[in-house]
Formats: structure tokens, sequence, C-alpha cells
């Protein structure tokens, strides 16, 4: 199967931070930015595979920064690593104030999706190499997180 530069995945979307977006603090729900993640990182994982995808697993979420009402989102994703039909999705996202046009990273996240076909089956995906400085240290650390999701697992069904 061919393998496929990392920014070929590469997934980009600008959102609003609307007032019904935000909590009593004027900042945006954890669980909002959760939604958008999950949806930019199917988006990303798709265009990778080129098929359906599920998502297997969020591994990691940290909150940094807030957003907050009027400010712009970015998220960006792109797919960091593969396994036989997974894929590592990593996902960031800052956030822009309009007016001052400050920027500060708000979120990092890494999902694992599975490539599926019409009967919800695994099916391969290509592999991923890196170009970018920042590309290649997600790359290189990706199998450090893969065996922590792994252990996650083990652990937890025993």
């Amino acid at each position: 199967m061919e393998k496929l530069a990392m920014s070929e995945s590469k997934t980009i979307q600008t959102r609003l931070v609307l007032p019904p977006d935000t909590n009593h603090l004027n900042t945006i729900f954890g669980g909002r930015i959760l939604a958008y993640i999950d949806e930019i990182g199917a988006l990303c994982a798709m265009q990778h595979a080129k098929s359906t995808v599920v998502t297997a697993s969020i591994d990691s979420v940290d909150f940094l920064s807030p957003a907050r009402a009027g400010d712009s989102l970015t998220l960006e994703a792109f797919v960091t690593y593969t396994g036989r039909s997974s894929m590592e999705i990593y996902v960031k996202v800052t956030a822009r104030d309009l007016i001052n046009q400050e920027e500060r990273l708000t979120t990092e996240s890494f999902l694992t999706m599975v490539a599926v076909n019409e009967e919800g089956k695994p099916i391969p995906v290509p592999q991923v190499y890196p170009e970018t400085e920042e590309e290649k240290i997600l790359f290189e650390s990706a199998p450090f997180r893969r065996e922590n999701r792994k252990l996650r697992y083990t652990n937890r069904n025993k």
C-alpha cells in the first residue's frame, strides 16, 4: 500500500464562538470543543483513508487556554501515524481575538480513528511520512502514545 505525506490529510476549519457556545464565564464549553475535535478528526481520517471511519478513542485533550465569545477558532488536524486500519489524528485548536488580532493555542488533542467498510469491518489504510519538523516530532513520538493506549486497554480489561 502507498505511503502518503502527512500534509495530504491536513484539514482546517474555522468557526466563530457565539454566546450560546459559552458558559457563565463567557468561555466556550469544553464539550463543544470536543465535538469540533471529533468532527475534524473524522474528516481528516476520511480524507486520508478515502473511506468511512469510526472514532476508536479520544486519547488526550489538553485545554490550554480559553476561547471567548467573539473569538474565531481554527481547528487543524492531520494524520500523525497509522496502524493497519487505525489512524492517530493530531488536532490543535487556536483562538483569535479578531479585534486585537491576538492568537493563542487553546487545545491539543490526539484521537484514534479506524477505517471501515460498508459492513463496519476494519480495512487497511495508507501509511504516512513526515515532512516538517512538527510532523517529524509527532511521528517519532507516536509509537509511545500507541503503547500507552494499549496499556490503558490492557489494564482496563484485567
